[in-house]
């Protein structure tokens, strides 16, 4: 990448990160203009058309680059091949991470952009990021059964609807904020719970 392609690319994530940030915090995506999204990324409106052609590319960018950035993030943790339990403390510490960076502004604004737009791209997007995250686990979970961490009995679907459901309990802002300074003993819990039996 030569020096002109790194500053497209940096100031192309700049307007990325102001968008994610003002979608986040604001009242979401109606009312963001334009001129808001180019004075949060300090870079001129004509260079947001440019890299993105229009308002509606932008988003959909916006919403890959979040879901892109989980699942990066995930698969960096994965390919450290630690030990089962510190691998699950780091996975539920990156999603605790992730649901503190949103609030549900982002989570509807997404699901609004969605629906409206009826964007087929941008669900299947969802969709493949939903089906990885599976696999990840899936994954997890069969390593933690080779290391003897996780009981035979407990079959893959339900593992992943226990995991699944545990994440989901934690997603409202009130849960994951206070929880965040004990992942490590949620963490534990999980395991015990399908540690195989003494």
């Amino acid at each position: 990448m030569n020096g002109y392609e790194k500053r497209t690319q940096e100031k192309r994530t700049q307007v990325l990160e102001a968008t994610f940030n003002l979608i986040s915090k604001d009242a979401g995506i109606e009312n963001l203009t334009m001129d808001e999204i180019a004075r949060h990324a300090n870079v001129g409106k004509t260079s947001i058309f440019k890299y993105f052609g229009n308002k509606d590319n932008l988003l959909r960018e916006v919403f890959k680059y979040f879901l892109d950035e989980i699942r990066e993030s995930a698969q960096e943790i994965m390919s450290e091949n630690k030990p089962f339990e510190e691998t699950l403390i780091a996975i539920s510490q990156n999603k605790i991470h992730y649901l503190d960076k949103v609030n549900k502004q982002f989570y509807f604004a997404l699901m609004d952009f969605c629906t409206r737009k009826d964007d087929a791209g941008l669900s299947s997007l969802i969709q493949q990021y939903s089906m990885e995250s599976y696999v990840t686990l899936l994954d997890l979970f069969h390593r933690g059964r080779k290391e003897g961490k996780v009981d035979l009995k407990y079959s893959d679907e339900f593992l992943l609807l226990y995991f699944q459901a545990l994440v989901e309990g934690i997603s409202s802002p009130h849960i994951y904020q206070k929880i965040l300074p004990y992942t490590a003993q949620w963490t534990e819990l999980l395991i015990k719970g399908i540690a195989p039996g003494k």
